[in-house]
C-alpha cells in the first residue's frame, strides 16, 4: 500500500494502491507523554481522535510519500504531531541499529519514502531538515528514503507525480 499523508489538500490520481490522509482535515491531538501506549494499552493510544485510524495505516504501508511545511528546519506541526503520536507502532523496548539505540517496531512493515518538503528558507533550514528526517528514518523502518525540496504552490504536483510512478 501507498500512504501519501499531507498537511494540505491534495489532488491525486485515482489508485486502489494509494490510500490518502488529509492531516489538515483530521482531530489529532497532541501526544500526552504518558506512555499507554506502551504500558496500559500496547500498540494503541489512550487518546481516542482521528490518529488511531492513521498509525496503523503509517505501520502498514511499504511506500509512504509525507506532505509538509519545513518549519525552522523541521515538519510543520500538524506532521509532527501525528508522527509523535504514531509511537504506538513501536515497542518500549530498543535495538542497536548502525550502533545507535533504536526503538523495536510493532508489525511495521520496511517502507520506501519520500518526502515532499515545501516552505524551506535556506540551503540551512534544508540542511537541518534533511539531518531530521535521516535520524527519523531510522525509527520509521525507512529503507531507503528521498526528499524533494519544493514550493507550496508545487508540493501537491510533485506528490501526485511521485504517487504515480509507485502505480505504473
Amino acid at each position: 500500500m501507498i500512504l501519501v499523508m499531507s498537511d494540505i489538500p491534495l489532488k491525486l490520481p485515482d489508485s486502489r494502491q494509494i490510500q490518502y490522509i488529509d492531516l489538515s482535515q483530521l482531530k489529532i491531538s497532541g501526544c500526552a507523554g504518558c506512555f499507554g501506549c506502551w504500558t496500559k494499552t500496547p500498540g494503541r493510544c489512550v487518546i481516542r481522535d482521528d490518529a488511531v485510524k492513521v498509525y496503523p495505516l503509517i505501520a502498514a504501508a511499504d511506500r509512504v510519500i509525507y506532505v509538509s511545511r519545513v518549519v525552522y528546519g523541521g515538519y510543520d506541526s500538524v506532521m509532527k504531531t501525528m508522527l509523535e503520536r504514531a509511537i504506538p507502532v513501536q515497542q518500549a523496548f530498543v535495538r542497536l541499529v548502525d550502533g545507535e539505540t533504536h526503538h523495536v517496531q510493532r508489525a511495521v512493515a520496511k517502507k520506501q519514502a519520500v518526502i515532499v518538503a515545501y516552505g524551506a528558507q535556506s540551503d540551512g533550514e534544508k540542511k537541518v531538515f534533511g539531518s531530521l528526517v535521516a535520524r527519523n528514518a531510522k525509527n520509521m523502518n525507512f529503507t531507503d528514503y528521498r526528499i524533494i525540496f519544493t514550493d507550496e504552490e508545487n508540493a501537491g504536483l510533485t506528490a501526485a507525480k511521485e504517487a504515480k510512478r509507485w502505480t505504473e
